[in-house]
């Protein structure tokens, strides 16, 4: 494997140096460097067109300043933007953060979400269910991405806003609410009338409690999880990892999940007093820090029950923990949402609608994750619901031409379980040609989600190219060009290197 690497490294330089050639002479010959000075009535104007000539080099031509540039980006120095004397590492810095922040959450999101609907929906062919999915998947494919923002801005910022000073869920919106998701939880589990009308009730009344609860605790107020909350949800998730991974019948992983939830509940109130003495250096390294701490534990607590076989256990360990660590977080974050409503500059209304911070907000780690987290929430929502549309579509295909493979058929006629069938066999086989698209989406989405980070005022990388074209500044377009290539390549190797752990018929050093 390391070879494949090595080599696929070296072809995607030697790319990548003749496609930065092309691309720094298309960027040069479509910039007017001198076009601001042209239109000027300054007296000096002659002496200033000079200035600028001798400050960008452009008597120089333009291959000679590659090599130039060249020279300089392998030494690390990528240049300055002239127009406001920045320097383009900087501007990248500030870029990358922001567009990563953006583009994880939604990423992560549509990839999960998508590939789970579109699954059930294979599973569901020409149900109700399947017909609505796709409805819904073509519908949200096809809206512009500008008007979804918009709307967003107006009815999941402004609105949501205005409901906020006075939270009050009226009883017909409850009723709607609910049965909205008992009909749906209803026909995505199937079954004949007496089992749908049962999942169409506990789902009902599973919604309206939770809507209660919120309505009754008044929790958009001071949102939390709390020990009881996370017990359930715990419990929730313990019980779902082990089916989808290995089956409630394999007692080792189940065991396994249910030791991992038990910790979490119980580690919740010492993890408050360790986030409080953590305050002050806090920052989003500890925090990745612990996450791989929880999956190393949730890895630990699978070896320790083991079973027949123990990388299973591991496994559901591991999946277990991560959320409900997660979860944990979350709540601790929570607890300044009161402390970041009364704050001047956000006067009860949380939910923003540009930029990626409040200016001038004061407040420790925590206050600036909330601050982070309601700057993010409609733009991820935003591109969350496009993504999700088409990971749907790719899903529901691809199970389906899996599950009507012969080797389906023999998996059940050797008297496997449904659950083997779908997981073991179908899942994993469906998941190959998804091994392609999702590398390449995420680059793309790395490289900036140019209307997204328009409309939202999001000084991300897509913004950076925009904005550094219109002011006719080659270094930046181009550090941000060679980026965006570079991680198309690994995105390749990565994506080559996925269909040989999927499918153990490729072998990537053949």
């Amino acid at each position: 494997m390391l070879r494949f690497i090595v080599r696929r490294l070296i072809v995607g330089l030697g790319i990548l140096l003749i496609s930065s050639f092309i691309m720094y002479m298309l960027t040069d010959f479509s910039m007017d460097y001198l076009a601001d000075l042209r239109q000027s009535t300054d007296p000096n104007k002659e002496f200033l067109i000079s200035e600028r000539i001798r400050l960008l080099d452009l008597e120089t031509p333009a291959y000679i300043r590659y090599f130039k540039w060249l020279g300089n980006f392998v030494t690390g120095d990528l240049g300055t933007a002239w127009t406001s004397g920045t320097a383009v590492t900087a501007l990248l810095a500030t870029a990358i953060v922001s567009t990563l922040q953006l583009v994880t959450a939604a990423t992560f999101l549509a990839i999960f979400m998508g590939v789970a609907v579109g699954i059930v929906s294979a599973l569901r062919q020409y149900s109700a269910f399947d017909y609505i999915i796709t409805f819904v998947s073509f519908l949200l494919y096809s809206l512009p991405s500008f008007w979804v923002a918009v709307l967003l801005k107006e009815f999941g910022a402004i609105e949501f806003n205005n409901f906020l000073r006075d939270p009050v869920i009226a009883t017909v919106t409850l009723v709607v609410i609910s049965s909205f998701f008992g009909l749906m939880w209803m026909l995505a589990i199937g079954g004949d009338l007496r089992r749908r009308a049962v999942n169409f009730a506990l789902a009902a009344a599973a919604t309206a409690g939770v809507l209660l609860y919120v309505q009754l605790t008044d929790w958009w107020s001071r949102p939390n999880i709390g020990p009881v909350l996370l017990a359930i949800t715990s419990l929730g998730i313990a019980i779902g990892v082990t089916v989808l991974s290995t089956g409630i019948k394999n007692r080792r992983s189940l065991y396994t999940a249910l030791t991992v939830a038990a910790l979490g509940v119980a580690l919740y109130i010492p993890m408050q007093w360790v986030f409080y003495w953590l305050t002050d250096v806090m920052n989003w390294f500890i925090v990745m820090g612990l996450g791989a701490l929880a999956a190393v534990v949730g890895g630990l607590i699978g070896v320790l029950w083991r079973g027949p076989d123990w990388r299973q256990s591991v496994r559901t360990g591991i999946l277990t923990a991560v959320p409900v660590a997660a979860m944990i977080f979350v709540d601790r974050v929570m607890q300044d949402w009161g402390t970041y409503n009364r704050l001047p500059q956000i006067n009860f209304r949380p939910i923003a609608t540009i930029g990626d911070r409040t200016p001038n907000i004061t407040g420790d780690f925590w206050v600036h994750a909330v601050d982070n987290y309601t700057h993010l929430v409609l733009p991820t929502i935003s591109l969350l619901l496009i993504s999700f549309a088409g990971y749907t579509r790719y899903a529901r295909g691809s199970m389906l031409e899996v599950m009507n493979q012969d080797y389906i058929r023999t998996a059940r006629a050797k008297g496997l379980t449904e659950r083997t069938v779908v997981m073991r066999h179908g899942f994993r086989n469906s998941l190959i040609p998804l091994a392609t698209i999702v590398p390449i989406d995420v680059i793309t989405l790395v490289g900036g989600a140019l209307i997204t980070e328009r409309i939202f005022g999001r000084p991300g990388m897509g913004q950076l190219f925009i904005r550094s074209l219109n002011n006719n500044e080659i270094e930046p377009v181009m550090a941000y060009l060679v980026i965006i290539a570079f991680l198309a390549i690994v995105a390749n190797i990565v994506a080559d290197i996925i269909y040989a752990l999927l499918d153990p018929r490729i072998r990537i050093n053949a």
